[in-house]
């Protein structure tokens, strides 16, 4: 039986090769100065799918965007799995688990190692309790943070709904194979990242001269204002932005380490804000404050593939118009899976 587009890849990719420069000297291979990504140090892809969709107005996360019923989730893991990812772990929820798995994670699970963890509103730790009539999830912090037990080895997290092209897969694999402690954040530009139907929330960053991170803060309402952007604050004060900032898209990569700092920062949120209704502890913002206080250092890496997400309904004709583009431009295959 002849081997499909993705099998190639993949038996390409199994030998990913990396410049000798940028490892340290226990991952090379001494007689050819490259690299074999073995199953012992390929990173892992943590699938950030338990989000409710309020303003999608449904489970995006298993609405089809491709010609043959493929999901944004489809695109990423194609992506992942040929830059050398090695494992799926997807967060979601009890209530979606059925439906998920059968549009979604039975796919993948012949083709990579896969495993679930849940994202539940009462998985807090002693001696906090779930406020009566809370329903809204405790943000991307804890939705990672639900993963330590599965997650032994470097990984990327990525939200279920945004596409970020196969360059930003490579870049961050690269990253997470070359033995650094420091985590990353594909960065992309504000201004190719908003949605024509409303406002988006983005962590815009700033970055030093090394393209470290050094400050990053969580903008929940961003919309176009003339050639740039502007967000609204909860008080109603506006922030005026140029449209050219470095945002985050929640596309991280980390080590094991930023586990036991999770716990941390997520109690010190519910400490603060653990009785209210609405408030989310977001990964950029605790990754911010890990950097601000010297506990980690970022670097942000840069993409040239454009990103593209469906945060309201009306944004998934230009996704599905946007991936039959990259089909045609012989970037994906017709059919993802054969």
């Amino acid at each position: 039986m002849g081997m499909s587009t993705f099998d190639q890849n993949i038996s390409i990719i199994d030998l990913y090769e990396f410049s000798a420069s940028r490892l340290p000297p226990h991952l090379l291979d001494s007689g050819a100065g490259k690299i074999k990504i073995s199953h012992m140090n390929k990173p892992t892809l943590l699938v950030l799918a338990a989000g409710m969709g309020s303003r999608y107005g449904g489970l995006k996360q298993i609405d089809p965007v491709g010609p043959n019923g493929e999901t944004i989730i489809d695109y990423s893991i194609f992506d992942a799995m040929r830059a050398g990812f090695g494992k799926l772990v997807f967060v979601i929820r009890k209530d979606i688990e059925q439906q998920f798995r059968e549009i979604i994670g039975t796919r993948f699970e012949k083709r990579i190692a896969v495993e679930y963890v849940y994202q539940e509103l009462d998985k807090l730790p002693d001696p906090y309790t779930l406020p009566a009539g809370r329903t809204k999830p405790w943000g991307t912090t804890h939705a990672i943070l639900m993963a330590e037990g599965v997650v032994k080895e470097n990984f990327a997290a990525i939200n279920a709904d945004d596409f970020y092209g196969q360059q930003a897969y490579k870049v961050l694999a690269q990253h997470l194979i070359s033995g650094t402690p420091d985590y990353a954040m594909v960065g992309f530009i504000l201004k190719n990242t908003l949605s024509d139907h409303g406002t988006v929330a983005r962590g815009v960053s700033r970055v030093d001269a090394n393209n470290y991170l050094t400050h990053i803060v969580e903008l929940m309402k961003i919309e176009r204002a003339g050639t740039g952007a502007k967000d609204t604050g909860p008080d109603g004060k506006i922030t005026q932005l140029t449209g050219d900032e470095a945002v985050s898209m929640n596309f991280w990569g980390f080590t094991p380490g930023l586990f036991p700092q999770l716990k941390v920062e997520f109690e010190k949120f519910l400490k603060k804000s653990g009785g209210e209704q609405k408030s989310e502890c977001y990964i950029p913002a605790t990754v911010g404050e890990l950097v601000t206080s010297g506990q980690a250092k970022c670097k942000v890496l840069r993409s040239s593939d454009s990103w593209f997400g469906v945060t309201y309904r009306e944004d998934r004709p230009t996704v599905v118009e946007s991936i039959r583009k990259l089909i045609a431009k012989g970037d994906y295959p017709e059919q993802l899976w054969t």
